[in-house]
């Protein structure tokens, strides 16, 4: 299976130097990832480096369409959480 990138990723270049593989493409609207060489990161690094450094949360799924990097690991809060917390800010 292959890691993707999906509508959201910015394009800020974080991902494209860290991957192993050299799978990761600049391409528009979005960088893209080449499926045939993607290996993520098996036997080159323990996380898949493209998640580990990936600023937008969600944009890059496994082969299943799960998330790699899903929101809240970024941050650390969890959605739910930063759902109640957005809800108090604009309550104000």
């Amino acid at each position: 299976m292959a890691f993707k990138i999906i509508e959201g990723c910015v394009n800020c270049w974080a991902c494209l130097p860290l991957c192993p593989s050299e799978a990761i493409r600049e391409a528009l609207p979005h960088f893209m990832i080449d499926a045939r060489a993607c290996t993520e990161c098996e036997g080159d690094f323990a996380d898949p480096q493209c998640a580990s450094i990936c600023p937008i949360e969600g944009v890059i799924l496994d082969g299943l369409g799960v998330p790699v990097n899903p929101p809240g690991s970024l941050t650390g809060i969890p959605p739910d959480r930063w759902a109640e917390i957005r809800t108090q800010i604009q309550a104000r």
